[in-house]
């Protein structure tokens, strides 16, 4: 917390970063009258608060009357969307939810970082205000870590990792200031990097059960529903909360719009109203809408084959077998239908002479390409960079890491323009935004967690670790070097954290810290000239796959792999 003088004699005091929050304060002496106190996310050229920011970064002032000495809480106007109680009509036709609200003794939050006060004098001092930041209860800034050999990506990290944290002010994934409610979408990104983060499931549960009361519009956004229940299986292995939550997963795979080759035949109004592809439309890379969407088969195909498992785990066996029908039939008419094997890309839709992006990189995230040609298809997208919505980049950049393009999805992290993290850091971000800037979308806000990725990518790629088993009883560690020296880091798990420390040069030398009831399979990368593979300084049996030495035996507590 810094205080500075204006030149117009008002005082700005920095917080450092955005929070939720409000303020206390207790005039100085001297102070008495009416005091004006402005909140807000972004500074002017000035550096005065901007009171016409762009978007819905957020703005507010209000007029208090001191007295010295008498200690006030001074809290913004209530915003009239963010604090409805009731349901509303929505901006396409449709119901919108109910506001997620915090508790009425908190006052109104807003998300802010600095703050003005006009109407007091330079004797104001740290003991004079505080802000009343509203963080999720137990949350610990240490249980988890990453760091590696390029300081703008460790910016990075840390940037999505309080975004996490910030964003998690009411206790439920909220997809910004702007409308505070749950969207699937979102639900399922935070929910990976909250997994990465912090290690708790309290808030994704929470949040899939508003969203079971409260669904949202968008074809896609359905069968984030079905990740979410995977999610948390794979980290927290509950059979129980699966259970209770599994009739109602049936209803988000978008099985019940199929036509008779089993792929999702959208209406005119679904083309028009439903079917999102990315958001904001401008990030769709001109997406042709059509009848068969690639895009919403691709979600489609990739909820069922999740609930093909989920099934068998809550022990409903003859939908395990129809849905592993349906996936078969499903996938073939995939890759028979919209595969444009000319131009060895997938089509937008069934008829459509048109190839986004979207359109080959959500398939390719999903396990869904055809093995001869996933090495094409990654290396066209690296040729397009970063030409989606900060929410797909999720799925762009997770097709990237799981193809073997790890330097290029790093790349795009932290690449130079403003279609990247590297952009919001330059931009003194201290939470990350609702797109990659406001020319994208009119009216973004600068607090949105679904901007969040790399909080889980980096985790799940660069550090190699994810769940193998439900409830991390097994891990697989298989980190991605991405053309960095080192990384090191700590991902927490119900088990306690895994630790996760290399250094990739001449050889390639791994420690593994795993908790106890934990075993990992691992996969180290191979380097030029290497032929064996130790652990603890003894030769141990390995595998060759795919540019990675898969060790033959698992292993359990801790271990120093080296290749050499």
């Amino acid at each position: 917390m810094a205080i500075s003088s204006q030149p117009d004699g008002d005082l700005l005091i920095d917080f450092g970063r955005v929070a939720f929050g409000n303020i206390e304060f207790t005039p100085p002496e001297g102070c008495e009258g009416e005091v004006v106190v402005r909140f807000g996310e972004k500074l002017s050229d000035d550096g005065s608060i901007d009171r016409d920011p762009p978007g819905t970064v957020r703005f507010s002032e209000v007029a208090i009357k001191a007295k010295p000495g008498e200690r006030v809480i001074v809290a913004p106007p209530a915003d009239e969307r963010n604090t409805q109680e009731g349901n509303r009509q929505g901006r396409y036709g449709n119901t919108a939810p109910p506001a997620v609200l915090t508790p009425p003794e908190w006052g109104v939050l807003t998300p802010f970082r600095w703050v003005e006060i006009e109407g007091v004098t330079d004797d104001l001092c740290v003991g004079h205000i505080s802000r009343r930041a509203a963080f999720p209860r137990g949350w610990d800034d240490n249980a988890a870590s990453f760091a590696c050999s390029d300081e703008t990506l460790n910016q990075v990290w840390e940037l999505c990792h309080y975004s996490i944290k910030a964003t998690l002010f009411s206790g439920i994934y909220v997809d910004g200031d702007r409308e505070r409610i749950p969207y699937e979408a979102d639900a399922y990104l935070n929910q990976l990097s909250d997994y990465y983060t912090s290690g708790d499931p309290a808030a994704a549960r929470r949040t899939f059960e508003w969203l079971m009361e409260y669904p949202t519009w968008p074809s896609e956004w359905a069968p984030h529903m079905v990740f979410m229940a995977h999610a948390d299986w794979m980290h927290f292995g509950d059979i129980d909360w699966l259970t209770r939550q599994y009739e109602g997963l049936k209803s988000k795979t978008l099985i019940e719009r199929c036509n008779d080759t089993a792929l999702v035949q959208s209406s005119q109004r679904q083309i028009e109203w439903n079917d999102i592809v990315d958001w904001p439309p401008q990030e769709r890379d001109g997406h042709v809408q059509s009848e068969v969407n690639t895009v919403v088969n691709a979600f489609h195909l990739a909820a069922v084959t999740k609930m093909v498992e989920l099934a068998e785990v809550v022990g409903a066996h003859s939908d395990a077998v129809k849905y592993a029908k349906h996936a078969d039939r499903a996938k073939e008419a995939f890759n028979s239908q919209l595969f444009d094997a000319e131009r060895g890309l997938y089509r937008d839709g069934r008829n459509v002479d048109h190839n986004s992006l979207h359109a080959s990189f959500f398939p390719l995230a999903f396990g869904l390409v055809d093995e001869e040609h996933r090495e094409s298809v990654t290396d066209w997208l690296i040729n397009r960079g970063m030409q989606c919505s900060v929410y797909a980049s999720q799925y762009l950049l997770e097709a990237l890491f799981e193809n073997g393009a790890g330097e290029a999805a790093v790349e795009m992290m932290i690449a130079p323009g403003d279609r990247s993290w590297r952009h919001m850091l330059d931009s003194d971000a201290t939470i990350t935004w609702e797109a990659w800037n406001v020319e994208a979308k009119a009216n973004l806000d600068w607090n949105h967690a679904w901007g969040a990725a790399p909080a889980n990518l980096l985790p799940r790629y660069v550090l190699g670790v994810q769940p193998l088993s439900p409830g991390w009883d097994r891990a697989i560690i298989r980190p991605h070097t991405s053309g960095l020296e080192f990384a090191r880091g700590v991902t927490p798990t119900q088990h306690g954290p895994i630790r996760i420390d290399w250094r990739n040069s001449d050889d390639f030398k791994m420690r593994v810290e795993l908790p106890e009831g934990v075993s990992a399979e691992v996969h180290v990368p191979s380097v030029p000239n290497a032929i064996s593979v130790f652990v603890n300084n003894h030769q141990v049996e390995a595998v060759l796959e795919g540019g990675y030495w898969k060790l033959v035996e698992e292993l359990a507590g801790n271990s120093v792999i080296e290749v050499r």
